[in-house]
């Protein structure tokens, strides 16, 4: 009897411990949930945006202390003091090494200007040739390449034609080489066209040219609707006519009210007109003659046709020139490219009053 209350006494202790130890669990438990519940509080309110007042801790100084010259600073190792260096001689950009000058310059080992494109032409390139001959080339020499873009009815420089039988021989590099270098007035265009893209205008400047003239048996090769096409064309045309009956209605009032054409008259227009870029009044050299001394002088030139004749610049050779530049064109300016100058009867008459002052003949 004594060994079992002995047990018995062992057994309600036990019970008393493992009950004692079941509260502390469930209370340790909600120490850690509020516990828990303290840290999120606390990492939220950290979440405000607060400046912390302590220094950041770097473990690694170099970032900060690094041994090397700012721009512009003074650098006591070199003999100049410079601490902005010039490349080695010879020394090339990764990337930008341009060894194939005939695609990048348009010329090749010789610096003759290459004949041919050395892309391959494909539907896509032709296209792309045409989107970008349109947002870049259209306001001066016109959706179809006559010269004749939105900008030359403002008095700039007038833009060649790619009809002319002259740019139509050219070769592909020099065209190339006219939009990386830029010809004349034309700035170059090399920041704002990529490489392939100035060939791919180059190819379409070719396929505008080669469409100029093209026949009506050529143009049923490649499926085309002929009839269409001819009906489309008449009452464009007939649109266009309509247009030059009022616009010549409206010159014939204009020119009823037209003022007195005088010689200071010409010379305004003659500044208006930029005339000056191409032609002096001073007989200096200039890109198309000077205007001093021309009239009545005598001079050979060549014709449309390519036929030199000589010819006395009188006011009815000045007044075709104006009108007409590639007409009779002087000789020592065969390849030099004048425009049609937009300009009224009483204008042209100005004009010639003008260049008649600054001669004696």
């Amino acid at each position: 009897m004594p060994a079992l209350r002995t047990s018995r006494k062992c057994m309600n202790k036990m019970n008393t411990e493992i009950s004692f130890l079941k509260m502390l669990t469930g209370m340790n438990n909600r120490i850690l949930k509020l516990l828990g519940i303290f840290a999120l509080a606390v990492t939220f309110t950290a979440c405000k945006g607060q400046i912390s007042q302590t220094p950041p801790v770097h473990l690694n100084q170099n970032m900060d202390d690094q041994p090397r010259m700012e721009a512009q600073e003074e650098n006591p190792f070199f003999a100049d003091k410079r601490s902005m260096r010039q490349p080695v001689e010879g020394t090339v950009a990764r990337g930008f090494e341009k060894a194939d000058v005939a695609y990048y310059e348009g010329v090749d080992e010789s610096g003759d200007f290459i004949t041919s494109n050395p892309i391959d032409l494909t539907k896509s390139f032709l296209y792309r040739g045409k989107e970008r001959y349109e947002i870049y080339c259209t306001p001066c020499h016109g959706i179809g390449g006559s010269g004749d873009g939105i900008i030359m009815n403002f008095g700039y420089v007038p833009a060649p034609s790619f009809h002319q039988a002259r740019i139509q021989d050219l070769p592909d590099g020099e065209i190339y080489s006219a939009i990386y270098n830029g010809v004349r007035t034309m700035p170059s265009y090399r920041t704002q066209i990529p490489v392939e893209d100035r060939w791919a205008i180059v190819a379409y400047v070719r396929a505008l040219q080669a469409s100029h003239n093209v026949n009506e048996n050529e143009i049923q090769h490649y499926n085309t609707d002929v009839t269409a096409l001819q009906n489309e064309y008449r009452k464009e045309q007939a649109r266009l006519d309509s247009l030059a009956e009022v616009r010549e209605q409206q010159a014939a009032e204009a020119s009823e009210n037209a003022p007195e054409p005088t010689a200071e008259m010409g010379e305004q227009l003659f500044a208006e007109l930029t005339c000056q870029v191409c032609h002096s009044v001073d007989g200096s050299a200039g890109i198309g003659p000077s205007m001093q001394g021309i009239y009545n002088s005598e001079g050979d030139v060549v014709t449309e046709e390519g036929e030199t004749i000589t010819v006395t610049k009188d006011e009815e050779y000045l007044v075709e020139s104006i009108l007409n530049p590639f007409a009779k064109k002087p000789i020592e300016f065969e390849n030099q490219i004048m425009s049609q100058i937009p300009v009224e009867d009483h204008e042209v008459e100005a004009l010639i009053e003008y260049i008649k002052s600054l001669s004696n003949n």
